[in-house]
């Protein structure tokens, strides 16, 4: 694999995680979480999604196969969940009381579920390296490689978390919920273009190349 090639895939691995709009995702979940759990909570959120991408990297391509499975439907699934996912970080949806319930009793668990998935461990990014360690054109090396670019990108994610008070200390509370509701949506348009383009790859849509 030549330096184009490793530059191409961690600019899309980092594009696909994108660690920096992971952040309004983490002041989201940690508001009801006491500062000394913080750096807790960054931690498992980075490990989980670490392993859910590691787990499509390895046997993603195989899972699909498996259950016959096409990647237009698996990037027009990804889509909507984005798409849902992004509406509550627009619109500021209030947690169901179970959930709030459950962060009482375990401040930690919104590490899992908005953190590490849906937004770090994202639908496009499980496609992204499911893709990217393709079974069929790459050896196991270029595999291999690609996993450790892939640490590499959650690495960073992990310190810009574990930064994230200094940085908030800067935006705001203003700035970080501007970021969040921009961010919401870029996350609702690229969620859009995914069902979109999963909609060309099973044959429903026809679409013009750069629209």
């Amino acid at each position: 694999m030549d330096i184009a090639a490793l530059v191409l895939q961690f600019v899309t691995l980092l594009v696909v995680v994108d660690p920096v709009g992971t952040l309004p995702v983490y002041y989201h979940a940690t508001a009801r979480v006491a500062p000394e759990h913080h750096r807790a909570f960054a931690v498992r959120a980075v490990l989980v999604a670490t392993c859910v991408l590691l787990f499509f990297l390895v046997a993603g391509e195989l899972l699909l196969d498996a259950l016959g499975l096409r990647f237009g439907s698996f990037k027009i699934a990804g889509g909507v969940v984005l798409f849902l996912f992004a509406m509550t970080m627009i619109f500021g949806q209030s947690k169901a009381e179970d959930e709030i319930n459950e962060a009482e009793h375990d401040p930690l668990a919104g590490a899992v579920f908005p953190l590490a998935m849906p937004s770090i461990a994202s639908p496009g990014a499980m496609l992204a390296v499911v893709v990217l360690t393709n079974n069929q054109s790459n050896t196991l090396t270029d595999q291999a490689v690609t996993a450790g670019l892939l640490l590499l990108v959650m690495a960073i994610t992990l310190g810009l978390l574990l930064a994230a008070a200094r940085l908030k200390s800067v935006l705001g509370s203003t700035g970080a919920n501007v970021i969040s509701r921009v961010m919401g949506i870029i996350l609702a348009t690229i969620a859009v273009d995914e069902i979109l383009n999963g909609l060309q790859a099973v044959g429903m849509v026809a679409l013009a190349d750069g629209l």
